[in-house]
């Protein structure tokens, strides 16, 4: 399957074909915005128009560099994203195991375009580095010019104490080779080293407006959602595309499995928190992530609502009426959850912390 259509962005695009045309598109180029609006998917417009056969004012479309970056099939774009941490202990080897999980999320997005953001255990290593390295010296394979995509670049450091996977990309940022572009994607420039971002010219991506949601929803969910729920998604989205797809399929799983392990959690202590902790449904250690995100969410509809404002979803019976500076101070507990789960933790006993501290605080 091809890659969904680029949605909005029309400032940016200009930009971006100018320069390029002008021959001063930057080498090394940072898009930054909030969450789900299709930073990645810019980045992958960028890489066609850098390796388009025809190009005008965007890439054509047709031609067979263009042709391949829609399915994610050109062996110049390198489209790098966070991955486990590999298992082998010799250096060579975790760069083969990084490559292998690389080459396999990519074979996932190409069977599901409409991707989910990677999950909250995964990271760029410096096995990744290493990776990027290696492929960079090599001559493009195609054409004559390679093109790197870093998404969510400030997986760069997974930890503050451990900036060794962006220290070892400083220099080739500071001087690629002539044949090579470098795209970043972030959603918080902040969480990015200093000398990385010096190294890179910023591009700030805005929110895309309702009606931009709404025609890409329309086109590519399948089947069409009716005119309520797409209603729904629309202001769920708050201009982002990404939001608004996670309201949907295994999004609403979350929600459903945020809803009863808060439930269960609110009922107190004892049985009740062996019981939240055996509901989990996740079989792999990235799924607790997509957990508290739901979590999140679920506890600002409920902030919302004892501010007197509209919430989005339906906020649960155990969080109706709740205080609202308790439930600010509920989501800077699971704020604080969501950063220690980037760490090497233990999900259950980190869940089991959280829900404690939300009984108090709730």
């Amino acid at each position: 399957m091809n890659l969904p259509i680029l949605t909005g962005h029309d400032v940016a695009r200009r930009r971006i074909a100018q320069a390029l045309t002008r021959g001063q598109l930057p080498q090394v180029t940072l898009i930054s915005g909030p969450e789900g609006v299709g930073k990645q998917r810019l980045a992958l417009w960028m890489a066609q128009m850098i390796l388009c056969e025809a190009r005008e004012a965007g890439p054509c479309g047709s031609c067979r560099p263009c042709r391949l970056v829609l399915g994610l099939a050109h062996a110049d774009l390198h489209w790098i994203v966070p991955i486990p941490r590999p298992k082998a202990g010799d250096p060579d080897k975790q760069v083969e195991e990084a490559a292998e999980s690389i080459a396999e999320a990519m074979e996932e997005r190409r069977k599901t375009p409409l991707y989910s953001p990677s999950d909250g255990m995964s990271a760029h290593g410096m096995a990744t580095a290493r990776l990027v390295a290696r492929r960079a010296a090599l001559t493009p394979v195609e054409g004559r010019t390679k093109v790197f995509i870093i998404g969510e670049a400030d997986r760069l450091v997974a930890q503050e104490s451990s900036p060794e996977a962006a220290n070892a990309l400083l220099k080739l940022f500071e001087e690629p080779p002539a044949d090579t572009w470098f795209v970043l994607t972030t959603t918080d420039p902040g969480k990015l080293l200093p000398t990385i971002r010096s190294r890179a010219v910023p591009l700030r991506l805005g929110r895309l407006s309702d009606a931009e949601v709404r025609a890409f929803l329309t086109a590519t969910l399948d089947p069409a959602p009716a005119k309520a729920e797409l209603d729904r998604l629309v202001a769920k989205a708050h201009g982002s595309i990404g939001v608004a797809l996670s309201a949907t399929g295994e999004g609403q799983r979350n929600r459903k499995a945020a809803v009863s392990w808060l439930e269960a959690v609110l009922e107190g202590t004892g049985p009740a928190a062996e019981r939240a902790l055996a509901q989990m449904p996740w079989s792999a250690r990235g799924e607790f992530t997509d957990l508290l995100d739901a979590v999140a969410e679920t506890i600002g509809d409920a902030a919302r609502g004892a501010a007197g404002q509209p919430s989005i979803d339906p906020v649960p019976e155990a969080l109706a009426g709740r205080d609202l500076a308790g439930l600010l101070e509920a989501q800077a507990k699971v704020a604080e959850a969501r950063e220690a789960a980037q760490g090497n933790v233990n999900p259950q006993l980190l869940l089991a912390v959280l829900g404690g501290d939300l009984a108090e605080v709730l």
